[in-house]
């Protein structure tokens, strides 16, 4: 792996078009995260890439940049696009894809979601109107090829994003199909967390000779993070993660199971915090309203379950509560990793029974994590200390309601996103 220092050269140093670096430096990014100073060099002049890093360090600028810049010439035919991303969520399609629209437009390039849980129609219009690039979660992708919609034999470069997390959902095997539908000589970049046994499937599967890139351990926790691990009472649960997430910070609430997400959420509201909730029982109007919701701050905190942590990109989330413990300590990570992003602090609070202790431990020291512990209940001090001053209470009848909006670029960017554009090319040499 590929040594990545602190200091940073410039976007222009790395290659990036004199047009694309203006623009990132009109919205005040003129210095790119480690991941993209490893990566962008070699992306920008075709390589397949292999890039790890942790969420929150940049991925999505890394991957791009070099997607929109290399399909800047060319045609796209009806049904045949030619850029392809495929990710594990609907959250995160949506903000991949905010990501990439002004970046597209500046290009002459359009962009399309495709994912389940909604109407397939417009999705199969986008298709028909020769829509460049398409951001997809692998199932319903799959299902336009199979009814016909959909071909993926004009792909110069496809991305896998979060590639441990499809693994983790069991989408392997649909991935590698939608792979082996790309030609083999396109260019493929390949993006993860982690890169563990199942990932490295893929890899030796679909890259050439890729440019391999880590810009920190595989188990790392920001350093920026502090971490509380609180024993409580099982009745007090609900009260100490009340308390926690009454207070002046913005808030990301885990819970496991849809079932626990709902129910948190309405103890929560009836506490008189403003709360939406993220999860999978949601439609996706409902849940793309939450989120921006909670990327406004119309409401603080967000009850989310484990499958929605990889969509979430926010800036600003000052506390991420484990109201139940992850199963494992890639989850733990990856859950934790809403916060202490950009290089700003935060602090993560995993709420566990006595009878869990034993299990938590265990996670903590696979996650290479040692916590501040205490017991604790509802009234308790260090709760008031760790939450910040109460905000003000409304009433359950008085709950916001959260507009009809788009999740914002500016959430998913999670670095002071911009419009991002330049009028470049650079052909892939193999």
């Amino acid at each position: 792996m590929a040594d990545v220092t602190a200091l940073q050269p410039s976007f222009a140093e790395l290659g990036v078009p004199g047009p694309l670096a203006d623009v990132l430096a009109a919205g005040g990014i003129t210095v790119p995260f480690p991941i993209q100073a490893a990566t962008l060099p070699d992306a920008l002049a075709g390589r397949d890439i292999l890039g790890r890093g942790r969420t929150g360090s940049g991925k999505t600028l890394g991957f791009s940049i070099p997607l929109a810049a290399g399909l800047a010439d060319g045609f796209t035919s009806a049904g045949r696009p030619r850029g392809l991303v495929l990710v594990p969520t609907r959250e995160l399609a949506s903000q991949v894809q905010a990501v990439l629209a002004p970046l597209a437009k500046a290009m002459g390039l359009t962009v399309a979601t495709v994912f389940g849980g909604t109407g397939q129609n417009a999705q199969v219009t986008a298709l028909r109107n020769r829509v460049d690039i398409v951001v997809a979660c692998p199932g319903r992708l799959a299902d336009l090829i199979e009814q016909g919609h959909c071909h993926l034999g004009d792909v110069e470069i496809s991305v896998l994003d979060e590639a441990d997390h499809m693994a983790d959902l069991g989408f392997l095997p649909v991935v590698r199909r939608l792979m082996e539908a790309t030609p083999a000589d396109s260019q493929r970049m390949l993006f993860s967390a982690t890169l563990d046994n199942a990932v490295d499937v893929l890899v030796r599967r679909f890259l050439s000779d890729p440019a391999v890139h880590s810009v920190d351990p595989v188990t790392a926790a920001p350093d920026a993070m502090v971490h509380h691990l609180l024993t409580v009472a099982p009745a007090d649960r609900v009260g100490v993660v009340a308390a926690l997430a009454g207070g002046s910070h913005r808030s990301l609430v885990f819970t496991r199971t849809k079932h626990g997400a709902q129910k948190l959420t309405r103890q929560l509201a009836a506490a008189g915090i403003r709360v939406a909730e993220l999860h999978g029982n949601l439609g996706q109007g409902a849940r793309e309203r939450n989120l921006a919701s909670f990327a406004s701050g119309a409401a603080p905190v967000l009850v989310a379950t484990d499958i929605a942590a990889r969509g979430i990109h926010v800036d600003g989330i000052g506390l991420v509560i484990h109201a139940d413990p992850p199963a494992e300590h890639k989850a733990y990570l990856h859950r934790s990793g809403r916060t202490a992003r950009a290089g700003a602090d935060g602090v993560v609070i995993t709420v566990q029974s006595p009878a869990q202790a034993a299990d938590v431990r265990g996670l903590m020291r696979r996650a290479g994590v040692s916590p501040l512990t205490a017991s604790v209940s509802p009234g308790s001090a260090l709760l008031r200390s760790i939450a910040g001053p109460p905000a003000a209470r409304v009433a359950p009848g008085d709950q916001p309601k959260f507009p009809a909006a788009a999740v914002a670029a500016s959430a998913a960017t999670g670095h002071r996103a911009v419009a991002m554009s330049a009028g470049y090319r650079r052909h892939r040499k193999r």
